[in-house]
């Protein structure tokens, strides 16, 4: 890094941050050779913006742009943070996601392009909720099917910083470059003091929120590459040597090793953290795990428990989180994934995939996400520790079981709710869900997301009512393409044998389907609901498509 307390290169600088998404992309390609893609001109803006009375932008808030970094092919993404708070939506998301899809295509053929992502986001766009949760599991999707073939360098050099579900992304670049302004977190200050209460986390207290999340601490504790100067001309040497590297041999979300040497590390839990011993509470995860499985439940840690299940001619492997009143982490107690969580998920799905490494892509085995979770786990440990992460290791490791040839399924049977959906179910070659008023999918609380949008719970609900991808309803969400089948059962909290017989023929069905289909998440802007109500997406894939060449 150019020295922190270099004065006269602080005085001498062109500002990075100060420039808007479209001129941060232009500084750092080479001169010459840039040309923006599915850009404004276009007209592909998200549709579901002014029926809330939003302005909508015509290039939603990202701006793609191909050309060169010092004479090797790229494509830069930038997120405007000055549009919606850099808030990824359908367009946005899809932009993203089919823009690294096209970089992978193009190295697989033999024109190497890497990608860089300038990473100004508070994560999903609330206003479009749903929608916005399932484009950033797909953008993580994209950028590790182009991450083993050209390097994927992430830059945070604003104060607005690296949020929400695009964290996780962040987590799984080949690189992550940052400056002192730059913040990186999971969950934002106001939606922990929201959802913890201020005793966890006060989101006036900025020099505290920056000795966590900040650009210097960040890249001390390892979760970022380099600390450079908020300087045109730093940042744009610091990413032609990111690029100029290649691809590493190995990436941060696979080093569950050292993450987890970092979270045992953690400060051990104070008495206000310690609960009375009883007996692990029955979940709808725990209820479904059980029922399913084919014999006993076990775990490696008291909030995963693991399961096999006759499916067929499979053997499939049931994973599921649930609440553990004992972890030392007192956010995470009630089926949060947390710290913890996140890495047993990497492990165990990791450990599936070394197993069947030898055996015909026929043979290995399906792996069940089986689905109900509050969340992730909101908490000032968790952000210090880096859960966002743990949580991309377990996306990593369910995106490369995907790719290996393991149907990965998930089952919804209770609630998912934002990163932590993520982190576990949203890579699935295919989704099922009971319809069952137990069933919540969003992408954050509703009291957490009214602060956050600055509307009240009544008002949310009213949108939702009419605005599909804002619904708390199961039947809304699945209306959006999202959802392979949806199952009724007599009984969701406690399965009855019929439930059980229905779960498992329609895994069965789901198994089949996930080893016939693509091994990417395309298959999701080609349901029939996506054909309905994620038209914009398809445009964007369309235009983006016609445009790279």
């Amino acid at each position: 890094m150019t020295s922190a307390t270099d004065w006269a290169a602080r005085l001498a600088r062109t500002s990075f941050i100060e420039l808007d998404a479209r001129a941060r992309a232009a500084a750092l390609l080479d001169a010459g050779a840039a040309h923006e893609l599915c850009g404004p001109f276009d007209r592909i803006e998200s549709p579901w913006l002014e029926p809330q009375g939003v302005v909508p932008q015509s290039d939603d808030g990202v701006v793609v742009v191909r050309g060169r970094l010092g004479g090797r092919p790229a494509v830069v993404i930038a997120i405007e943070q000055a549009f919606q708070g850099g808030g990824i939506g359908e367009v946005s998301g899809a932009k993203i996601a089919t823009a690294l899809s096209l970089a992978a295509r193009d190295s697989r053929g033999g024109a190497t392009t890497a990608a860089v992502l300038l990473l100004e986001t508070g994560g999903v766009r609330l206003q479009e909720a749903n929608l916005g949760l399932a484009t950033v599991a797909e953008v993580c999707s994209a950028l590790l099917e182009l991450r083993p073939l050209a390097p994927v360098v992430g830059v945070i050099a604003g104060a607005l910083g690296c949020f929400g579900g695009m964290s996780i992304a962040a987590g799984l670049c080949s690189k992550l470059i940052m400056t002192e302004e730059g913040r990186l977190g999971l969950d934002g200050p106001a939606v922990i003091e929201s959802e913890a209460g201020v005793a966890e986390l006060d989101a006036s207290d900025h020099p505290l929120i920056w000795s966590i999340t900040g650009g210097e601490q960040r890249t001390r504790t390892g979760f970022a590459d380099e600390l450079v100067l908020d300087d045109v001309a730093a940042l744009r040497s610091a990413v032609i040597g990111a690029v100029a590297q290649g691809v590493p041999a190995e990436h941060r979300s696979q080093r569950i090793g050292e993450l987890r040497a970092g979270i045992e590390a953690a400060r051990p839990p104070g008495p206000h953290d310690v609960v009375a011993v009883g007996a692990p509470p029955m979940s709808r995860g725990r209820a479904w795990t059980q029922a399913l499985a084919d014999g006993g439940v076990s775990g490696g840690v008291p909030s995963l428990i693991t399961a096999d299940l006759t499916l067929g001619d499979d053997i499939a492997r049931i994973l599921a989180v649930v609440p553990d009143p004992h972890s030392p982490y007192h956010r995470a107690r009630r089926g949060e994934v947390g710290l913890r969580e996140g890495l047993a998920l990497a492990s165990e799905v990791t450990r599936t995939v070394a197993e069947d490494a030898h055996l015909p892509d026929e043979r290995h085995r399906p792996i069940i996400a089986l689905v109900d979770l509050p969340s992730q786990a909101y908490g000032r440990v968790e952000e210090t520790l880096g859960i966002h992460q743990t949580l991309a290791a377990a996306v990593d490791a369910y995106a490369t079981a995907r790719t290996a040839g393991h149907p990965v399924i998930a089952l919804i049977v209770g609630t998912a709710l934002s990163g932590g959906l993520l982190a576990h179910g949203f890579q699935a070659n295919q989704i099922l869900a009971l319809d069952d008023p137990g069933v919540l999918i969003h992408a954050m609380h509703k009291q957490a997301a009214a602060r956050v949008t600055l509307r009240t719970v009544a008002e949310l609900e009213e949108l939702a009512g009419r605005i599909v991808p804002l619904s708390y309803e199961v039947t809304d969400w699945a209306g959006l393409g999202l959802c392979d089948e949806l199952l009724t059962v007599e009984n969701a909290g406690a399965p009855a044998d019929g439930d059980v017989r229905k779960a498992k023929d329609a895994l069965t069905a789901a198994v089949a389907r996930a080893r016939r289909g693509p091994r990417d998440l395309s298959n999701r802007l080609d349901s029939p609901g996506a054909r309905r109500t994620r038209a914009a997406s398809r445009r964007v894939r369309e235009a983006l498509t016609s445009q790279w060449d």
